[in-house]
């Protein structure tokens, strides 16, 4: 597989024409000092700063694929290597002194350099803080990936209970209503029995799919168990509540399903029930939630029975 290093050989391979192509400036006009007048420490200063610029330009092109932030960060680091290393080259040649152009490559560079390193590191930063992001997301993602349900794409009933606390701290701040809505289907376990139990899980897809098509955009709809599904309402009085479960429990009633094996329609109905939250916690609605549905069960098994 290709290197980052090996992306960028043409970044790297203009860097080095530049730095020859000053030395090669400089034996031209000028002559090489005698070995006595060589000042090793402004050598060793200059040419190792120069050293480690370009160590530092080859990890960051090894390391950062190419791009605009890459480039910023390449040339102001270009920039200051190759006006350290004019530095160092004037420590051996002297040039003359009609020669003034010497000086624009020793010193022109850098400020520019400190220009654009400075402009590459402020972008690298809001980089880092959006990938930082990222990563808080997929954790979160990671953390609460085992409080989603296995068949439908949706929260569990561990899920249901942490996502009621938040919904009603917030309409406790905000002073505004929160509802939750049940739906049961009715004779769900006719379906397994007649059909098949994937038969089964197939329709619970569909009426997820069904669910989430017929809430609005801030309601959270959950799998508490088998059939029976949880919608948190937030902004939603009891009456408006009422409302939405007659939608919802219309359209389920609505839906022409139609089984796998041989197409013949499947009819629905479900049973749904809605109440406000008071000053109560998950449990404490889910367990009234549970007692309206029962009553409702029991009302259509007396109706049909």
């Amino acid at each position: 597989m290709t290197s980052m290093l090996a992306m960028h050989r043409f970044k790297l391979a203009g860097l080095l024409i530049a730095a020859h192509t000053g030395l090669l400036l400089h034996l031209l006009a000028g002559e090489i000092k005698p070995l006595a007048v060589w000042d090793w420490l402004d050598i060793a200063g200059e040419g190792g700063s120069a050293v480690l610029l370009l160590t530092w330009t080859g990890l960051l092109l090894k390391s950062r694929p190419a791009g605009y932030v890459t480039n910023l960060l390449f040339f102001g680091l270009a920039c200051l290597f190759f006006s350290l290393f004019m530095d160092t080259v004037d420590e051996f040649i002297v040039l003359p002194d009609a020669v003034a152009w010497d000086g624009w490559l020793e010193s022109g560079p850098m400020p520019l350099g400190f220009a654009l390193l400075t402009m590459g590191i402020f972008h690298w930063h809001r980089e880092q803080l959006a990938i930082n992001e990222q990563m808080r997301n997929r954790e979160r993602v990671f953390r609460e990936h085992r409080q989603f349900d296995k068949l439908t794409p949706l929260g569990d009933a561990n899920y249901l209970k942490t996502q009621f606390q938040l919904a009603l701290t917030e309409a406790e701040k905000d002073r505004q209503p929160l509802s939750m809505i049940m739906l049961d289907l009715d004779g769900f376990s006719r379906v397994n029995r007649e059909y098949g139990h994937g038969e089964g899980d197939r329709l619970l897809q569909v009426l997820t799919q069904l669910l989430l098509l017929n809430l609005r955009q801030h309601d959270l709809l959950c799998r508490l168990a088998g059939d029976r599904f949880v919608i948190v309402l937030p902004h939603t009085g009891e009456r408006q509540a009422q409302v939405l479960a007659g939608e919802v429990g219309e359209a389920v009633r609505s839906l022409a399903y139609k089984s796998s094996r041989h197409g013949e329609r499947v009819d629905l109905s479900a049973s749904v029930v809605a109440l406000m939250a008071r000053d109560e916690d998950a449990d404490t609605l889910l367990q009234r939630l549970n007692i309206a549905m029962a009553r409702a069960k029991q009302s259509l098994t007396v109706k049909y029975g």
